[in-house]
């Protein structure tokens, strides 16, 4: 189980690292939120891959609470994105 919670957060920081670049150089707004909201997957994934490592289940509403802010601020963003173009 080591092993596969090592290659997990290796995977895990790589795929963070490119969404932050993609973050600080995205050209537009929606680019950003889109990183953003894969940031927010990320750290819930990271989260799980906790929880299954250290058997411990008090951090899956943490998981809920991050999944659900960031889908919220998502969709407020595009929200407000989509009535400024107008």
């Amino acid at each position: 189980m080591t092993v596969v919670a090592v290659i997990a957060a290796v995977m895990l920081t790589g795929a963070a690292l490119i969404t932050t670049y993609r973050i600080l150089a995205g050209p537009s707004t929606l680019d950003r939120v889109v990183g953003i909201d894969s940031l927010m997957a990320l750290a819930s994934a990271g989260l799980a891959v906790w929880a299954a490592y250290s058997d411990d289940t008090t951090v899956i509403p943490a998981i809920v609470a991050l999944s659900l802010v960031g889908f919220l601020g998502s969709a407020a963003v595009t929200r407000f994105r989509v009535r400024d173009e107008r």
